[in-house]
């Protein structure tokens, strides 16, 4: 905790995506009309200097908070595993590459604007470091938005492994455009940065209901 004028600050540590939870904890800090506000990067709890002591501030904030996410089970979610069909790592030694390199981040939490493993990954950090850091594609570190631009579109029938899935919505209402990515793996699957890297089952309501394209990052 620190204080900044006659703001006090307090980093909320996460697994989660940082934005979603911004946008989720100021809409519930407006419903219950209370004297608490986080900014625009979702990492930061500024409360004001209605508590007047260093105590009440710690008390107030470790409380809220925890109530905020206690039943909340994408803070804590562990990843799910997966093991991609050695038929399909064989038949293209690029995305073998790329899923050899995203199981190894497995677990790692999501970060905003994280594009390696010393800060960790947000979706489109996680996505630009598979392609640049294994030498498919030296894409350098690009947004989910980008990253479509970049590819080549790809009809959802046309798919194949090693393809970016692209997602839109996912950060709540008000937010437009592609909001999340990740790898397509083959068989309804996909691995990203999620809360936390993990594989995800592409068939789930969430995402059939998110999806919003597929594209080509590299020849295969």
């Amino acid at each position: 905790l620190e204080k900044n004028g006659d703001i006090y600050k307090v980093r909320i540590t996460s697994n989660g995506d940082m934005k979603m939870y911004y946008l989720e904890l100021n809409k519930k800090i407006q419903d219950q009309k209370l004297d608490l506000k986080i900014n625009n990067l979702g990492t930061i709890l500024n409360i004001g200097n209605t508590h007047t002591t260093y105590n009440e501030i710690i008390d107030n904030a470790v409380s809220y908070v925890s109530a905020l996410f206690e039943n909340d089970a994408s803070v804590m979610k562990e990843p799910l595993e997966y093991d991609v069909p050695q038929e399909l790592l064989d038949a293209d030694p690029k995305f073998a590459l790329l899923v050899e390199e995203a199981n190894k981040r497995l677990g790692y939490p999501y970060v905003w604007g994280g594009y390696d493993p010393s800060t960790s990954f947000d979706c489109s950090g996680f996505i630009s470091w598979l392609f640049t850091s294994t030498g498919v594609n030296n894409i350098g570190h690009m947004g989910a938005t980008s990253l479509y631009g970049y590819g080549d579109p790809v009809r959802p029938e046309d798919a194949k492994p090693g393809d970016v899935i692209f997602f839109q919505g996912t950060m709540g209402e008000g937010t437009e455009g592609i909001t999340h990515c990740g790898l397509y793996v083959g068989n309804n699957m996909m691995i990203h940065c999620g809360n936390p890297c993990s594989y995800a089952d592409l068939t789930d309501s969430y995402w059939q209901t998110h999806f919003y394209g597929y594209a080509r990052l590299y020849d295969h």
